[in-house]
């Protein structure tokens, strides 16, 4: 437990491991986004390569909340006495 009733670190492992994650689906989707292009199934590529811009927004979501967790507040209800 920390100060904020949550363990910080272990929510900014798990989002930077879940972006990691995406990361890597993104690169399988691009692949998979340049099979289709290249076979001609144009309609399946747009839609892969909007997966893959999709995937990037979701990952720049998540390094946001990371950057955000070293200033969050703590949640209301919650108070810390340091003994």
């Amino acid at each position: 437990m920390c100060e904020s009733g949550i363990n910080v670190d272990q929510l900014r492992m798990s989002i930077t491991h879940t972006e990691k994650m995406l990361g890597m689906a993104q690169e399988w989707i691009e692949e998979l986004h340049h099979v289709a292009d290249t076979g001609k199934k144009h309609d399946a590529s747009v839609e892969l390569a909007q997966a893959t811009v999709l995937l990037g927004e979701a990952r720049v979501k998540l390094e946001k909340a990371i950057d955000r967790l070293d200033g969050a507040a703590p949640a209301e209800g919650v108070t810390v006495e340091l003994v």
